[in-house]
């Protein structure tokens, strides 16, 4: 077998099958490689086996809401091993589901650590191959912590596959992972802390919908720590003592459990970049709008490790990919087009931004009209027993378009695809209101929000 390809994709996740996949139906010489197993964060260690725990945690909250009120929650709990045993069920299929397709698409599947030797060339274990060009797709890891004791802290992937969830746990970091882990943790019967060095958590969402959802957190029995920084983790004989310090004041926090929620980073460690030429960052990789690396031209990034415009989500890797391939394919120099990009926190309820926050467009200098809503009385969440739900629609005055979207409450990350869908296609919020959803649904909500 020649070792000379048209493509090398290095990683295996979303933004990397979609490129090898697309290369490869237009018959380029395709190789794909990765050292873990094919699938990537998002389908084997992140958004799909996090959402199957979540489901437990769902099921447990809305018993709870409607507890007293035409239901009784009596014994229903969360059994974790049980719950873990169904994520992996899901997982544990998706590497040679995965794999086999790529082989049915004329992708060789390759495994083991890629290491660049040379502008157009890469090591795989002992043996180099050469390729016209490649595609860097190898995800974030977590980023690295300072503190002494960081070495006790577990990541993401370590908690989602406990056999057991301990009682205790802290959670490092405000944003995404540690608020949606806490959620689900704290309906399975944990005591959970969430800590965040800065003065609000979740920063780049709606400060007074994430105020909403520190709040309904608190009521699930989480605690949020504000102007918190971690000294130091020290273990002991049963669990371990995190030394914080707030606000100038030290403190000590027992708990069995510590998680790494503080922040992931490209994950470029091993590739050797220098050897090829390529110019990169914490950020990712070093690329031009159209995702081809200035110091390389044979190299093009996508996903996580990408430096671009994109947030860190699962669909802007997919569609970075294809737009990087069609570009490595036609010569062309197409940017992707973030626009309507919706980004969720899976907590429960859901908190859901798309678009520019408030200030945001305000410093844009655009004139804008705010909507902003309680929902928390309307039937959808009445239904449901929600009591946290609100919606603030900011809308740019000269052209009734829609600048940004801000939801909090139960079943709104779907709800959040149709203000993105309006954004993309340049809908206006009089063509948005003279929809007839069908009712009484989630859908029909969004009319009133306008």
């Amino acid at each position: 077998m020649s070792d000379a390809y048209d493509l090398i994709v290095i990683g295996a996740g979303m933004a990397g099958t979609s490129a090898a996949n697309k290369c490869a139906a237009q018959g380029w010489r395709v190789a794909i490689v990765d050292e873990l197993p094919y699938g990537g964060t998002c389908a084997l260690r992140g958004c799909d086996p996090k959402k199957i725990l979540r489901r437990g945690a769902e099921i447990i909250d809305a018993a709870r809401l409607l507890d007293g009120d035409g239901t009784h929650d009596g014994e229903t709990s969360i059994d974790w091993s049980d719950l873990v045993r169904r994520k992996r069920r899901f997982t544990e299929r998706i590497p040679a589901a995965l794999e086999e397709e790529l082989i049915g698409n004329n992708v060789a599947t390759l495994h083991g650590q890629a290491q660049f030797v040379g502008r157009q060339e890469v090591r795989i274990d002992d043996r180099v191959y050469t390729s016209k060009k490649f595609l860097v797709a190898t995800g974030a890891r977590p980023r690295t912590l300072e503190f002494p004791g960081a070495e006790h802290v577990i990541d993401s992937t370590s908690f989602l596959d406990l056999d057991r969830l301990p009682k205790r746990i802290v959670f490092v970091g405000g944003g995404f992972i540690s608020f949606e882990f806490a959620h689900i943790a704290a309906r399975a019967g944990a005591e959970c802390i969430i800590l965040d060095h800065g003065p609000r958590p979740l920063r780049g969402f709606d400060e007074e919908l994430v105020r909403r959802l520190v709040r309904r957190s608190e009521q699930a029995g989480i605690s949020v720590l504000r102007n918190t920084s971690v000294d130091r983790v020290e273990p002991r004989q049963a669990g371990f003592v995190v030394l914080v310090a707030t606000d100038g004041t030290t403190s000590t926090i027992d708990a069995d459990l510590v998680v790494h929620g503080a922040g992931r980073v490209a994950a470029l460690d091993d590739l050797d970049l220098e050897a090829a030429e390529v110019a990169y960052g914490s950020r990712g990789v070093t690329v031009a709008d159209h995702l081809q690396s200035p110091t390389n031209p044979a190299v093009f990034a996508a996903g996580d490790a990408a430096d671009t415009a994109g947030r860190p989500l699962t669909p802007v890797a997919v569609f970075e990919g294809k737009v990087a391939a069609s570009n490595m394919l036609r010569g062309t120099t197409t940017a992707p087009d973030y626009t309507g990009v919706p980004t969720t926190v899976f907590s429960i309820p859901e908190l859901n931004r798309v678009g520019l926050l408030e200030d945001e467009a305000r410093a844009q200098g655009f004139d804008v009209h705010v909507r902003f809503t309680d929902t928390s009385d309307w039937y959808s969440s009445y239904r449901v027993g929600e009591t946290e739900s609100a919606a603030k629609i900011v809308i740019d005055t000269a052209t009734d378009m829609v600048l940004g979207a801000h939801l909090l409450g139960h079943g709104y990350s779907e709800l959040i695809n149709t203000f993105g869908m309006a954004m993309k296609l340049g809908l206006t919020t009089r063509q948005l209101k003279s929809v007839t959803a069908t009712y009484p649904s989630l859908g029909s909500d969004l009319g009133s929000m306008l």
